[in-house]
């Protein structure tokens, strides 16, 4: 199990008039192999500018972040579009559903993208629905289903492509508390059983808690970090 994400020394600095905003001021850190971590903190604190920069959606304004072996502060547009198509999905807060698509057919669409063939792209949506447990809503719209099924179809659609890396930003931001629990368990279950690594940002410390490891961000730095698997064991022995 190695280091598959690497973060050196990592600034973005922002001007906003006169003053310099520092949204990241220095970070570092490194996320295993299959591992499951949170981001948590407030509103303002860096969180979604360091996901971001992961996801290489924005650019650093200095500093190292080594993915998969790859240094993508450096890489072009075009590169970063490669490298995401290769390594990464994604799972958003609002569930981004294609209306006019049914489960199967949404979660199908990142492989049409990639030019995969209908009938293998709707035979691979087919079993990541199974595996999220929404075998009984392939041909459901979205607007037949609820939020925490549209969210299920979500994390479908993020691992159908085979990702290294799963980013989810608020992923329940907008379910309720007892939905939110349910799709935790699930993206924790399924992302283990697949040997994914997911790093999901959060404001909310009762979900961050299902993470193997949370990193608490303030001010752009990273003020603790907690081992929740080590916890877990020690209280189960």
């Amino acid at each position: 199990m190695g280091d598959i994400i690497k973060v050196k020394h990592l600034f973005k600095l922002y001007r906003v008039g006169e003053d310099v905003v520092r949204a990241l001021n220095g970070v570092d850190f490194a996320i295993q192999e299959g591992e499951f971590c949170a981001i948590v903190g407030k509103s303002g604190s860096g969180k979604s500018t360091l996901l971001n920069m992961l996801a290489g959606l924005e650019k650093p304004t200095r500093g190292e972040i080594v993915i998969a072996g790859e240094h993508i502060e450096g890489l072009s547009e075009n590169e970063l579009v490669r490298f995401r198509r290769e390594h990464v999905g994604f799972i958003f807060q609002s569930f981004h559903l294609i209306g006019s698509m049914n489960a199967v057919e949404n979660v199908a669409l990142p492989l049409a993208f990639r030019g995969v063939p209908k009938e293998k792209r709707l035979k691979e949506a087919d079993k990541m629905l199974d595996l999220v447990k929404l075998t009984k809503h392939k041909k459901h719209m979205p607007n037949q289903m609820s939020g925490g099924q549209q969210q299920r179809v979500g994390v479908a659609r993020a691992l159908v492509v085979d990702p290294q890396i799963i980013f989810a930003d608020e992923p329940t931001g907008n379910l309720d508390s007892n939905t939110s629990k349910q799709v935790m368990e699930l993206m924790k279950s399924v992302v283990k059983k697949q040997n994914k690594t997911l790093v999901m940002v959060t404001h909310d410390n009762e979900l961050a808690s299902y993470a193997d490891r949370v990193f608490h961000i303030l001010d752009g730095e990273i003020v603790k970090i907690e081992n929740k698997r080590e916890e877990r064991e020690y209280e189960t022995d």
